[in-house]
């Protein structure tokens, strides 16, 4: 079951303790499982999918093999079910703030709550780092945060029938504007210039929703939030043309893009590139610290590709890499699923 936090006294033994549960840490604990290797979970959401679940859960992803098109949320949770046999255990609002060699010469990892996991081998799939959205530097947020002002969809739904503002001139803002004016009673698209940072395809459907009266175009600076007991009922504005004033709505999104950060990683003595990322062998995914190894987004070498199946391959070579480091008196048999009674077995579809 996951940990929703909190953190206990005892010390987890596992053979691979994954930092991050995007998709890429959780087809790794699939690829581990496969070899018989048990994995637990650390990260700083509260659920599964990381930027999946928390950027795009509902925007479409069209890159995924074989699915023509599956949303972020739909993807973790076939990825959830892909892995419930292997009955990984999930430490979420964690972060991981120290690891250790012991003199056994496995790993003790701590988190900032104070669970202690003990594994052979560390596995860093924690995408860019911990994200945090940049916030506008506006007085009273924090009375509105998480009641009528929000920094990410999750829920479509949860913006049906609301006066919805968003602020921004990146993908997000944009993507917003247009996913959400058929189920808003109202949408208003703020910007301090008439150029946008995002996709033409998605600036143009944009306007072309403005020309039809469905989105409301306001190229101001916000001055102010307005209203009591966290509910927003305007946001005060200013433009060139005219002047202050209010633009009336009960919800603000302020998509203005996210701040990405290693956190305590940067300071774990692992060799950083110039990008803050961590190089590593394409053989292996090894970084240069035995036993401590890096997938998706976070590792580097030539011609890597920020892409969520490149993270699936590199799952599949580090999961048998890393074998002989949490079973290393024991011979690897490379199997495929379509031919292996045994790996059938494991997943349960054995016939």
């Amino acid at each position: 079951m996951p940990d929703a936090g909190g953190g206990d006294t005892t010390t987890h033994n596992t053979d691979v303790v994954i930092i991050g549960a995007g998709p890429v840490g959780l087809f790794a604990v699939f690829e581990l499982g496969l070899l018989g290797l048990h994995a637990h979970v650390v990260d700083i959401l509260d659920r599964p999918g990381g930027q999946c679940a928390e950027l795009y859960p509902e925007k479409v992803i069209l890159d995924i093999p074989s699915r023509l098109k599956i949303t972020g949320q739909e993807l973790t949770n076939d990825l959830m079910a892909q892995i419930a046999v292997f009955k990984p255990e999930f430490h979420f609002q964690e972060i991981a703030v120290n690891i250790e060699k012991r003199e056994n010469g496995r790993w003790l990892l701590t988190t900032d709550v104070g669970t202690r996991i003990e594994a052979a081998v560390v596995l860093i799939a924690g995408g860019g780092g911990s994200f945090t959205p940049k916030k506008p530097k506006l007085e009273r947020l924090d009375e509105f945060e998480g009641k009528s002002l929000f920094y990410a969809v999750r829920k479509k739904e949860q913006f049906r029938g609301k006066n919805v503002l968003i602020a921004g001139g990146g993908d997000s803002a944009l993507d917003w504007a247009v996913n959400l004016q058929d189920v808003a009673a109202g949408m208003t698209l703020v910007h301090r210039r008439n150029e946008f940072r995002g996709m033409q395809a998605t600036v143009d459907q944009m306007y072309g929703l403005v020309k039809a009266g469905k989105i409301n175009l306001e190229i101001a600076d916000i001055l102010r939030v307005n209203g009591e007991a966290g509910q927003i009922r305007s946001v005060t504005l200013k433009s060139a043309e005219k002047g202050e004033y209010d633009a009336p709505c009960d919800t603000l999104l302020p998509f203005y893009g996210l701040t990405m950060k290693l956190g305590p990683i940067a300071e774990w003595g692992i060799h950083l590139d110039d990008k803050d990322r961590i190089p590593v062998s394409t053989e292996t995914f090894e970084t240069a610290v035995p036993g401590i190894y890096c997938i998706g987004d976070m590792c580097a070498y030539p011609g890597k590709l920020k892409l969520i199946l490149s993270g699936f391959h590199e799952a599949a070579l580090m999961a048998h890499a890393c074998f002989h480091h949490a079973r290393p008196n024991q011979k690897l048999r490379f199997e495929h699923t379509t031919s292996s009674s045994n790996l059938q077995e494991k997943l349960g579809v054995a016939g």
